[in-house]
């Protein structure tokens, strides 16, 4: 098969038909083989029904419902488990994605080379609520991930060679650090293309200004978990023996002045009376804690081996005997 597509989405059964037919129609003039996988996040309206309606007419049409809304990450690794194509297309339900940039994307993996395709949407139809913080993202993001040929990492169009989807594990609100995660899991070769962005013809956005903040709190998840989460030792292990150090030193400090004033035949108090004291003793124990940290991050690097797993409602010609081993138990 040359193409999966992959399109998560919540309630947006008005935008499901027009999106259904315009990828076709794009497959059906380039004589792609190809497949469409929707996955229904807990949708509260006809979503599912609509899908169940579009894979009769298309077998090609397939469809994955969770019980509930878990949000686009576990959506995409969903999918990306389950995807059978060569080449692995992601975009999103509300039509702001062109289908027709299929071809293009697909001929850069297969022709160029490149492991991923982000799109970058050079020309948005947002407000400056939206547009000015995503630039601040987007370089910060560039700046922490070392991508600096990105422009736009949260694009929902991108293309994936299909060794990148089956060996990464986008979990929690990580689908915005793709890039970020290929890279870290080996692909180096990610491009990029300018994509052409529309207006959101039916309902709303899903999204609010709350991401902006969740997106950064994520960055730095993914920059200390890519650092130091093999080696957690490394940092808290660090961090615990400087801090534990420089309090016996302090301590020691402290001691010895009282030592030297006793033996001095100068005026002298209890240790305990000094604050210098305390401090010593408080960075001695957090560094302790620190250390400790560290080692039981170790210990739970090596042994852990639990994934998650999304609680799906029902399926729509989807084979279980495609699924990724990296979401199984």
């Amino acid at each position: 098969m040359d193409i999966s597509v992959i399109v998560p989405l919540y309630n947006e059964s008005e935008s499901l038909p027009e999106l259904e037919s315009w990828i076709g129609r794009v497959m059906r003039e380039n004589n792609f083989s190809y497949e469409v996988i929707f996955i229904n996040d807990g949708s509260t309206d006809n979503s599912w029904e609509v899908i169940d309606g579009l894979s009769k007419a298309n077998p090609a049409v397939k469809g994955i419902s969770f019980r509930r809304n878990y949000g686009k990450s576990p959506a995409l690794n969903t999918g990306f488990a389950r995807a059978q194509g060569d080449v692995v297309i992601t975009m999103d339900a509300d039509l702001q994605d062109s289908p027709d940039e299929i071809p293009e994307l697909y001929r850069m993996i297969t022709a160029d080379g490149y492991d991923l395709v982000s799109g970058w949407k050079q020309k948005r139809y947002d407000p400056l609520s939206k547009t000015i913080p995503t630039k601040l993202f987007n370089a910060t993001a560039r700046k922490v991930s070392g991508i600096t040929n990105l422009h736009d990492f949260n694009c929902g169009l991108k293309a994936y060679r299909r060794d990148v989807v089956k060996h990464i594990e986008v979990y929690g609100d990580m689908h915005r650090y793709i890039p970020y995660l290929a890279k870290n899991a080996g692909f180096s070769r990610i491009g990029e293309k300018v994509v052409h962005h529309q207006a959101r013809k039916y309902g709303k956005t899903k999204f609010g200004l709350d991401r902006f903040v969740n997106g950064y709190l994520d960055l730095i998840t993914l920059w200390f978990s890519n650092k130091f989460g093999k080696k957690p030792m490394h940092f808290f292990g660090l961090m615990g023996s400087l801090m534990f150090i420089l309090g016996f030193i302090s301590a020691a400090v402290v001691g010895g002045m009282k030592l030297y004033n006793m033996y001095a035949g100068n005026p002298y108090s209890l240790v305990t009376d000094s604050p210098y004291f305390f401090i010593a003793l408080t960075l001695m124990i957090l560094g302790t804690q620190l250390f400790l940290a560290g080692f039981i991050g170790e210990l739970i690097a090596r042994n852990s081996s639990a994934r998650n797993v999304y609680e799906i409602d029902r399926t729509i010609n989807i084979d279980t005997a495609t699924d990724n081993p990296i979401n199984k138990k």
